[in-house]
């Protein structure tokens, strides 16, 4: 009886054996099968795409030199407005002009021998706005923009056009007027004076600014 245990647990262990390498083979052949799918398809793509070269690998530039200092835009629009602020239309500046040889102004303590030299075109001009078409506005904002880009680069001697006013109501010009206001209440413009005729003439001032470095 015990010899019959032993025989029957071979059998089943035989059976076994046999199961598992039947399922080895099985698996060997689907990894096999799998191989050579993939073999194709790689081939297939070669194929169609043809010869290929690897693309070199760029170097890359590495940065040695400083950085670029950053630019203060926030404090260049808090100068702007606040410029653009103080330039106002209430100011009674008629007893500030000179009109002895035409439309001038100087701040106290300035020669008058500034103002000849601006009339007589001796202080050479790095810079112009023209306002001459622009509303209110419009014109104090590019006017207190331009003062202070000019400032900031160095420059001295600017021309400001704004116009004879021959195509406002009544021919008056309103834009000059306004222009005379704005510039007599901006304390870096020290002396201005009506153009010459071949610098604009009444549709035109010189305007001589502070001394001042460029910017950095």
């Amino acid at each position: 009886m015990i010899k019959a245990r032993s025989l029957q647990e071979l059998a089943q262990l035989r059976d076994a054996l046999r199961q598992r390498e039947a399922e080895a083979q099985r698996r060997a052949a689907a990894a096999q099968a799998e191989r050579a799918r993939q073999e194709q398809a790689r081939n297939a793509f070669a194929h169609a795409v043809g010869p290929v070269q690897r693309l070199p690998v760029p170097e890359r530039v590495h940065r040695h030199g400083p950085r670029p200092e950053p630019l203060p835009r926030q404090r260049e629009a808090d100068e702007r407005a606040a410029l653009r602020e103080a330039l106002s239309d209430e100011v009674d500046v008629e007893s500030l002009l000179l009109t002895d040889d035409g439309l001038s102004f100087r701040r106290p303590g300035l020669g008058p021998d500034v103002v000849a030299r601006l009339r007589r075109g001796q202080w050479s001009i790095q810079a112009q706005i023209d306002l001459h078409g622009l509303r209110r506005e419009e014109a104090r904002e590019q006017l207190a923009t331009f003062l202070r880009e000019a400032l900031q680069r160095g420059q001295r001697c600017v021309r400001v056009i704004h116009g004879k006013g021959l195509g406002s109501p009544g021919r008056e010009p309103v834009l000059k007027a306004k222009v005379q206001r704005w510039l007599v209440q901006c304390a870096e413009v020290i002396a201005f004076s009506q153009a010459t005729g071949p610098q604009g003439g009444a549709g035109a001032l010189v305007v001589l600014l502070e001394r001042r470095g460029p910017a950095r």
